[in-house]
């Protein structure tokens, strides 16, 4: 650190870009300083730093991050506890653009494998980003030893040895049994389990947190529908296990319905202690449908929906630039089906009424000869039947789903009650109002294969890959809207996916392989090298990434205007 302290001496007062010269590592008391990256002026983009300390220095217990699972879990906490620590230490953010900024990539509510904390048997690393302090364009040298060997080092001492042991404990242990509870429901053909005592509402539209309020209603499961689970640690948990096949939610508009689907929606994803939906677990394959209009398709076999389109436009390799609700929706269920999704969530709300449903009265007036939708209430016993793809459906404006649904759930003022009793009979008392559509079988699932020339980040002499926000990708000349892919939760996630768009163009795309082994290929890499492998900077920090499921890389690469299927 003497070393870094007297080039940072040498330097102050000089242009900015003089910083260049402290790239480097710097041996402190008892931690390792790495300065990967200087911005070239103090707008731009923030600088990169590392900071290692010592496993057997810091004294952390190896026992806890002895899994896959649990290393995750782990360097979750202690991004917390060092994003918490920043904020509570402040900043000195005087001096011109960033200067004195310090920062992490800190998670919210869901715990996601992410790139800001790494941890092995020798060592704990931290990666941030800083602002090097400047007044105007000029080095601020003495701010710059200030912030480099005291006030970064002391938010880190605090994070490493001050943390609270009870917490991590806690952490690791919920985690544990969040995961224990996803292999129950595994293994007992359950495709999601909501505990009892879950608080499933959020503070408001923007904000994750759990809402705290006198008049809020936890979950409790339907005596018919109830389970109870033992997990690790000493843990026993009820709640409402959902086994596969059709489950409708039905119920009265603002009963709840769409909060119960946006928590199994977020259950392929672990929560943190306190979120109300630790034990809220879903199918980590579950993907969210809805309609899309003026989404880009390429070359989408929808036929198993849609045919006989007028002017004999193609359905088994169906592209637009522009797509209707029902065509984007029929093209959203097919793409997770190329994945091999096993369970579909939609909701009313969001879905294309000509999509789901089509009742007798205008199945009389409008023959299926002129009629080239076939309605998902037609072709979701087959998908099931067919490719044990099950079916979660938030829906109040159709009894007609009762006669193909296996479960059937009311939510009335967010109490859940098991209907499924009445609503059959209701179904066989009023039988033969509309005509099934759907043929015999649901249909076949082909797997694309995509053209090297999908993939051209370029703009200009420069390549642009970037993220902007949590549903914006910038891509060379394009941008990818992922307004409608619900199931991203963090922004870092977004802009792994923009490297990972990036790292298949340039290493992966064949003109050979399909697409869904494209991305087996591209997480086997990542499982061998971690997030790093994206990066440019090899070996070293790269950047505020968190990791995105296989299906949200895919929904951007089928976003992406420029797409070419061969």
């Amino acid at each position: 650190m003497e070393r870094l302290i007297n080039a940072l001496k040498k330097i102050d007062g000089r242009g900015y870009k003089a910083y260049k010269d402290i790239q480097g590592s710097y041996q402190g008391e008892g931690f390792t300083l790495h300065i990967d990256y200087v911005q070239g002026d103090p707008f731009a983009s923030p600088s990169r730093i590392r900071v290692d300390y010592p496993i057997k220095r810091s004294n952390l217990d190896t026992e806890l991050f002895n899994t896959r699972e649990r290393k995750i879990a782990f360097e979750d906490f202690f991004a917390r506890e060092a994003s918490w620590r920043i904020h509570k230490e402040g900043q000195n953010k005087s001096g011109s653009g960033k200067s004195g900024l310090i920062l992490i990539d800190g998670p919210g509510q869901e715990v996601i494998d992410r790139a800001s904390v790494r941890v092995n048997k020798e060592k704990i690393e931290f990666r941030l980003s800083i602002g090097l302090p400047a007044r105007g364009r000029s080095v601020l040298g003495k701010q710059a030893i200030t912030l480099l060997s005291n006030s970064i080092p002391a938010i880190l001492n605090k994070t490493v040895f001050e943390y609270d042991h009870k917490q991590l404990i806690k952490h690791i242990h919920t985690n544990d049994q969040q995961n224990e509870l996803r292999k129950f429901i595994k293994d007992n053909n359950y495709i999601s389990f909501i505990s009892n005592g879950a608080v499933l509402p959020r503070e408001s539209g923007i904000s994750n947190r759990p809402l705290r309020d006198k008049s809020l209603v936890p979950f409790t499961s339907p005596p018919s529908f109830e389970v109870k689970v033992d997990l690790p640690h000493g843990k026993t948990v009820t709640g409402m296990a959902i086994p596969k096949g059709i489950t409708l939610i039905v119920g009265g508009g603002y009963h709840g319905k769409s909060t119960l689907l946006k928590a199994i929606e977020r259950g392929v994803y672990n929560h943190i202690p306190g979120d109300g939906r630790e034990f809220v677990i879903t199918d980590p394959t579950a993907f969210k449908i809805r309609a899309e209009d003026g989404r880009s398709v390429e070359k989408v076999d929808i036929s198993p929906f849609i045919n006989n389109l007028p002017f004999g436009k193609d359905t088994k390799r169906f592209s637009s630039d522009d797509a209707s609700g029902s065509t984007s929706q029929a093209t959203n269920i097919i793409e997770a089906l190329e994945m091999e999704s096993k369970l579909l969530l939609i909701d009313e709300d969001t879905s294309a009424t000509n999509f789901m449903i089509r009742d007798g009265r205008m199945q009389k007036l409008v023959g299926k000869d002129k009629e080239p939708i076939t309605p998902f209430i037609d072709k979701a016993r087959q998908l099931y039947n067919d490719y044990n793809v099950s079916t979660i459906l938030v829906i109040g404006g159709s009894g007609d789903y009762f006669s193909v649904a296996d479960n059937i759930i009311m939510l009335d003022e967010y109490k859940a009650i098991d209907v499924t009793k009445e609503a059959k009979e209701l179904s066989e008392k009023y039988t033969h109002i509309r005509n099934i559509e759907g043929g015999v079988n649901f249909g076949s699932i082909s797997h694309r294969i995509i053209s090297n020339r999908s993939f051209n980040p370029s703009k200009g002499r420069k390549e642009k890959v970037d993220s902007k926000g949590l549903h914006t990708i910038l891509y060379g000349m394009s941008s990818i809207d992922l307004s409608y892919v619900e199931q991203l939760v963090d922004h870092s996630q977004t802009r792994a996916i923009a490297m990972m768009i990036n790292y298949i163009g340039k290493k992966i795309v064949d003109n050979n392989t399909p697409l869904d082994k494209i991305i087996d290929i591209l997480y086997s890499d990542i499982d061998k090298f971690g997030l790093e492998v994206l990066s440019p900077y090899k070996g070293k920090h790269p950047g505020n990434l968190a990791m995105p499921r296989k299906f949200e890389v895919v929904a951007a690469i089928n976003r992406l205007r420029q797409l070419k299927v061969l």
